[in-house]
């Protein structure tokens, strides 16, 4: 089907949705938003990469606005201060960036570089000041994202999202351990794995500082918030899954719940297929309930005082980017490059990565 999209052009575009990967309810129910500050973000995270050296100036030049990664954080965290919605592009695009660091050292068996990047970006993310001139540009870019990403709430926060991150990298090596051995892990354990290596919590604890307000663990931790949180990421990690299964039978990846579903539980390519959406529309649906109970949450939260009033606004923006994030990563994974599998030359090698890793050729 057809769709009317709004986000990466000052006019509407049509873009064309496959009827296996369309979802009308999210263009029914979802409408887009787009923080107004996208179009100056664009360029100024296309420049971060270039000065990073995150990405040849070529690849920049060719395929960073097409890859729509400002689009994807953009029409998430609406709500932002500029400065803190730049952070976190940042960060995003460096996210995907290390993301094709870590598939090609796997695909150009490069255990040794792995270890040594994994490592080092531990190290940047406890010290990040200690990390900023790293000859790796990987190292040196997480250093610099999250050090700015450290000046918006407490060190509370800060140890927090260090916390979860590190659980990232950890995920990050046991995904490598699978794909070097080509293990494909059973639909429990790919689940489980997945809500860290799409980094669940780390794309929830950012919705703080966009709302600007710090959320005690009381709040953070209660069912009705964390199940919404949690509904809106397992969507897009599943959604992205569906997205992204053809490009990862290319590339022989073993992580894909598709993939597990096929292999573990006996179904056809069909059948799997046919079970992705059905989990994602599930999502969806989940979802809905779930707002109205983190919206419920909020109203109880404003109890008259000025710490109420707050924690309850505070509570209504973080949810209210929790539901934006259904339809941005809808239109991303529609609208970026990274899934265009059947233009590129090669279907198992992105045109838009490098093929070398630090200190290596």
């Amino acid at each position: 089907m057809h769709a009317l999209s709004h986000g990466t052009t000052s006019t509407p575009t049509t873009i064309a949705v496959p009827p296996a990967l369309s979802l009308p309810v999210i263009e029914a129910v979802f409408p887009r938003q787009l923080h107004p500050y996208w179009p100056k973000l664009q360029g100024t995270t296309r420049a971060w990469l270039l000065e990073k050296r995150l990405m040849p100036a070529d690849k920049v030049e060719e395929h960073a606005d097409g890859l729509c990664y400002t689009d994807l954080m953009a029409g998430y965290y609406t709500g932002a201060p500029d400065e803190v919605l730049q952070a976190i592009a940042d960060y995003s695009a460096w996210f995907f960036v290390w993301d094709d660091r870590h598939d090609r050292d796997i695909v150009h068996g490069r255990p040794a570089a792995w270890r040594r990047l994994k490592e080092q970006l531990h190290s940047a993310l406890d010290s990040p000041a200690d990390h900023l001139g790293h000859g790796d540009p990987v190292v040196a870019g997480l250093a610099d994202s999250v050090q700015r990403l450290y000046t918006f709430l407490s060190d509370t926060w800060n140890a927090r999202f260090a916390r979860h991150f590190h659980a990232v990298i950890e995920a990050y090596d046991r995904e490598f351990h699978n794909r070097a051995e080509g293990i494909v892990p059973t639909v429990d354990e790919y689940l489980e794995l997945r809500r860290l290596t799409f980094a669940h919590w780390i794309w929830t604890d950012l919705l703080e500082p966009s709302a600007g307000c710090e959320l005690p663990d009381a709040v953070r931790k209660n069912p009705a918030y964390r199940k919404a949180a949690l509904l809106s990421q397992e969507f897009a990690a599943w959604y992205n899954d569906l997205c992204s299964l053809p490009k990862e039978i290319a590339g022989n990846e073993v992580h894909n719940l598709g993939i597990s579903l096929v292999i573990h539980e006996g179904l056809t390519l069909e059948e799997a297929i046919a079970e992705l959406r059905r989990r994602v529309e599930e999502c969806i649906s989940e979802f809905l309930v779930a707002e109205q109970d983190a919206l419920r949450f909020a109203d109880d939260l404003d109890d008259g005082t000025v710490r109420g009033k707050e924690m309850s606004a505070a509570v209504r923006a973080c949810a209210g980017s929790m539901r934006n994030w259904f339809s941005s990563v809808y239109w991303f994974h529609h609208e970026s490059g990274r899934y265009r599998v059947d233009s590129w030359d090669d279907r198992s090698t992105p045109p838009y990565v490098n093929n070398e890793a630090a200190g290596e050729k």
